[in-house]
């Protein structure tokens, strides 16, 4: 085969062995624009009640570590990230996603974890290491509650 079909067999192998690994993992490929990731990264319809236990849930989200909200019942809520109080009318959906998925992409020194990437990742504990910490419902699921955070 000439060099270049042979190069652009090699290029098509990788890409459908990183696709594969994906696929096996758990990541939804995504696309960013700009500050966003404007595709949902399901199908299937979100669920605002089910994200808001997940922000709340000590042992799922973790998000109340870091930040505070609308969370009466939840005690110990964080200072050291963004009052959730608001998100949605600060940021979009698409904007949201983009900060759970892989908040990095917009501030490389972020605290934040990447919710929903596995590469790149250093110190990941042996039981989450190639597993990303929300399915990509879980975060559409988030993302439908921070939506509703208005105020």
């Amino acid at each position: 085969m000439p060099w270049p079909m042979r190069q652009s067999a090699i290029t098509l192998g990788l890409l459908a062995g990183w696709l594969g690994s994906a696929a096996a993992n758990g990541v939804v490929a995504f696309e960013v624009v700009g500050d966003a990731i404007p595709a949902p990264l399901t199908t299937a319809p979100a669920d605002a009640a089910r994200g808001r236990a997940i922000v709340a849930s000590r042992q799922t989200g973790l998000c109340l570590l870091c930040h505070r909200g609308p969370f009466p019942e939840v005690r110990f809520q964080g200072n050291l990230a963004p009052d959730l109080g608001g998100a949605g009318a600060r940021w979009s959906a698409a904007q949201l996603r983009l900060r759970l998925v892989d908040g990095r992409r917009l501030d490389p020194q972020s605290i934040m974890p990447a919710y929903h990437r596995v590469d790149g990742l250093v110190d990941v504990a042996a039981a989450w290491q190639g597993r990303p910490l929300l399915s990509a419902q879980q975060i559409e699921d988030v993302v439908a509650y921070l939506v509703t955070l208005k105020e």
